[in-house]
């Protein structure tokens, strides 16, 4: 393992620009802070190309862990022990961890995500519109995993999916759900194209939630929070759902109404399973 002592080093000044997401799309890399985070992406195969660590800051687990991951990992994988001064400048925010992975974006297109789709059971996939928040997409891919949503994909995004705070929000549960970005126009046709029944959650649906049906090869869609959704996701086939609201205000929070959402669906295929 190299050791890296300066600050001026042309690799760490390459790494504090891919704290801007204009240099992670211009370079198609992306940092991962976090032991469980970069755990999550190898276990995944996500293409990992760097391990920046600093033992200073490290707990005897992640110093061993490190030590196991260079021992038995592929010469493809590089390894960079790192001062303290130049880890905190290296890291996203505060971590403890001592640990952090560059990785190589992955683009995938609609047709990879629908060859990734499950054939033995009716999928669900989650599908956001200009979501601006990297907070709120990061909780929405944890709540997808969690209720085993088969695909997540960004119309018109309002933040960068690799963001380090997308990342850390989906406590590295990006790497396990098939993302990827489209325009508008193009998710529509490749709904249609595909015979999947799209659920638009609107504060003025006509359905409520728990009348949709989402044991059938489904898609649920989600706006942000300041313009909900587009006319992209309106009339034609689309489903308006809505959540009933008691109070004063009208709408939840994006992350609360995906996370309901996606379990309602979960709950109806359950169901639906226990009964056969």
């Amino acid at each position: 393992m190299f050791r890296l002592t300066s600050l001026q080093n042309q690799r760490i000044k390459e790494i504090v620009r891919l704290r801007q997401g204009k240099e992670r799309r211009k370079m198609h890399r992306f940092l991962i802070d976090g032991r469980r985070e970069i755990r999550r992406a190898i276990s995944q195969k996500f293409p990992v190309e760097e391990i920046f660590f600093c033992p200073e800051l490290a707990d005897e687990e992640t110093k061993n862990w490190v030590i196991q991951l260079e021992k038995t990992s592929s010469h493809a994988l590089h390894f960079w022990e790192v001062t303290e001064n130049i880890f905190t400048k290296i890291a996203y925010g505060q971590r403890e961890d001592g640990v952090l992975a560059v990785a190589k974006s992955v683009k995938k297109t609609l047709d990879d995500i629908y060859h990734q789709l499950p054939t033995n059971t009716p999928f669900r996939i989650a599908i956001l519109e200009g979501v601006e928040k990297p907070g709120n997409v990061g909780a929405i891919l944890r709540s997808a995993d969690g209720a085993g949503i088969s695909a997540l994909i960004l119309a018109s995004p309002g933040t960068d999916l690799f963001n380090p705070n997308t990342i850390r929000a989906s406590l590295g549960t990006i790497f396990s759900v098939p993302t990827c970005v489209a325009e508008p126009e193009e998710i529509i046709s490749w709904l249609n194209l595909h015979h999947i029944t799209p659920y638009a959650a609107r504060v003025d649906g006509a359905i409520p939630y728990t009348d949709a049906d989402f044991t059938i090869p489904c898609a649920i869609i989600l706006g942000s929070e300041a313009w909900g959704l587009s006319s992209h996701f309106s009339g034609g086939n689309i489903q308006p759902i809505f959540l009933p609201m008691c109070g004063i205000a009208d709408s939840l929070n994006v992350s609360t109404s995906a996370a309901i959402l996606f379990y309602e669906s979960l709950r109806q295929q359950n169901l639906i399973s226990t009964t056969r």
